[in-house]
């Protein structure tokens, strides 16, 4: 499994907050701190994603969709200079209005969709996730604020298509039906975003069409409870051991080592966060001799023992 599989193999969703907006100008859509993950697409229409800060806004046409990470908040709107009140809020599992209040039901037009005007001419699709875990935070950390994958058609894809289509229904099992689009749509827009020539990947991901840092990244990836040195990872790799570092540090960002450190916490990290298995047991799944070994390398990097941030990421009830 290549990094960006196996690290998208954890980026999932889990009751997912959709909404299919149906707007006339003017309108903004506030999306509220505690959202690392959103997805915002024109399915028909144009706006502009206002990130806040001092990023500038990015415009969105028909048969767009952004990527918006970090938990801080950002707005969607007609006009990215105006300064709209927002039409609703979004919050990690809810929605309310600018006040704070439930959003009342003259805006809900039906399953999650809301309008501020039935007949508007533009069509917005917006998804929140919640992203969890160590593995997942690695992902979203090499991304920028914002991403757009644009249409140059300005038409919709067929998995907009679908998710469209499936956004207002209530058949038995529909939460699931959504998570697995937005799922889909998420993986299928990083994978365009990754392949266009104007996008800025994380290093890692650059790196894998390199032979020899390639080739490493995919060795640590497939298998991190190997007893790997920087000798044998050079072995595998062809190259020696000063070759491997030079490639690995350039074009990675740190060697290859810490890099392997890295990857074996944030999988240590979230199996102890999802599973029952012992720490001896966790340690030696992702390449340490024994729990103490891992509780002094979790402890150094992440500031707590093994055990402190299971108790701490455990699932309520």
């Amino acid at each position: 499994m290549d990094p960006l599989a196996s690290l998208l193999y954890e980026v999932r969703s889990d009751g997912a907050l959709f909404s299919r907006n149906i707007l006339a100008p003017p309108w903004s859509i506030r999306f509220a701190g505690g959202t690392p993950l959103a997805v915002v697409t024109m399915l028909r229409g144009s706006g502009w994603v206002v990130p806040g800060g001092d990023a500038a806004p990015v415009a969105l046409g028909p048969g767009d969709v952004a990527l918006v990470t970090g938990a801080e908040p950002f707005s969607v709107t007609d006009d990215a200079h105006a300064g709209t009140p927002p039409f609703y809020v979004v919050h990690p599992g809810h929605c309310t209005t600018a006040d704070g209040e439930d959003i009342s039901d003259d805006v809900i037009l039906g399953l999650r969709t809301c309008a501020n005007a039935p007949g508007g001419t533009t069509l917005l699709l917006t998804g929140s996730y919640q992203v969890d875990g160590r593995v997942s935070e690695r992902l979203i950390g090499g991304l920028p604020r914002v991403l757009v994958v644009h249409q140059d058609d300005g038409k919709t894809g067929p998995i907009l298509e679908l998710t469209d289509n499936e956004i207002s229904r209530d058949d038995p099992g529909q939460q699931a039906v959504l998570d697995r689009l937005l799922d889909l749509l998420l993986l299928s827009t990083l994978r365009e975003w990754f392949a266009r020539p104007e996008a800025d990947p994380p290093a890692w991901y650059r790196a894998l069409g390199d032979p020899v840092a390639g080739r490493v990244l995919r060795l640590i990836h497939d298998r991190p409870a190997r007893p790997w040195t920087v000798t044998t990872l050079a072995e595998e790799a062809g190259v020696s051991r000063a070759t491997l570092a030079r490639r690995f540090g350039d074009l990675v960002g740190e060697p290859p080592m810490t890099y392997l450190t890295g990857w074996r916490l944030a999988l240590a990290a979230d199996l102890l966060a999802r599973t029952d298995a012992t720490v001896e047991s966790i340690a030696r799944q992702v390449g340490y001799q024994s729990a103490f070994g891992l509780s002094v390398a979790f402890k150094r990097v992440y500031g707590i023992r093994p055990s402190e941030h299971r108790a701490t990421t455990a699932p309520v009830g």
